[in-house]
């Protein structure tokens, strides 16, 4: 699955770097997996499409537990560059935090605002009911989407910019081509979805 790839220099990396960047690349892929699972998730949560097999409750749940493993991933991946060595690739607090800060890109920018949005998004869905009307914290909520695909640009252009595309392209496609198709169905009329036959009438 792409997802950003430290990039591959000529200069030679210390054991623990090379450590440091395997765990960053494999929170990565875990994180991007799990994106895509939690948007198709929410849309089922949000629908009913499949409420009839566990319940309303269970399948809100299944969301909360995948959106909690994206959220994990995807701060251990950030982390994981507060850890490197080399003195030619030192990431601090603030350029893994602030979106353009100290020579930051547009790809690491666009992966550190879509999980800070991720992460704003399940701390009020906590506080939904504390602090804003359910209309109010539904549009907050469905930047859910705004995030997800900034995740997903900032795998793809990260693993593109790290020359790893060429390797990962067919299984970040695998896991991404559901989440859009079901992303779009769920814009979609109701009676047209009945009228396909791919939702009861």
């Amino acid at each position: 699955m792409p997802m950003l790839l430290l990039g591959a220099t000529a200069v030679a990396h210390s054991p623990y770097d090379a450590g440091v960047r395997q765990v960053a690349q494999l929170s990565s892929r875990l994180a991007y997996l799990f994106s895509c699972l939690t948007v198709v998730w929410g849309v089922f949560a949000a629908t009913g499409w499949v409420g009839r097999l566990s319940g309303r409750p269970a399948v809100r749940g299944a969301h909360l537990v995948l959106a909690t493993f994206t959220i994990a991933f995807g701060v251990l991946h950030a982390a994981a560059f507060l850890l490197l060595t080399d003195a030619d690739e030192r990431f601090g607090p603030l350029l893994l935090t602030v979106p353009m800060a100290g020579g930051g890109t547009v790809r690491w920018a666009a992966g550190i605002v879509g999980l800070e949005l991720l992460i704003a998004i399940a701390v009020t869905a906590g506080l939904r009911n504390r602090v804003a009307g359910y209309r109010r914290w539904l549009r907050f909520h469905q930047l859910g989407y705004v995030a997800v695909g900034l995740v997903v640009a900032h795998s793809w252009l990260g693993a593109s910019a790290n020359g790893h595309l060429d390797v990962l392209w067919l299984a970040g496609l695998t896991v991404l081509a559901p989440a859009v198709l079901v992303c779009v169905l769920r814009f979609v009329p109701s009676r047209v979805l009945a009228s396909a036959g791919l939702i009861g009438g």
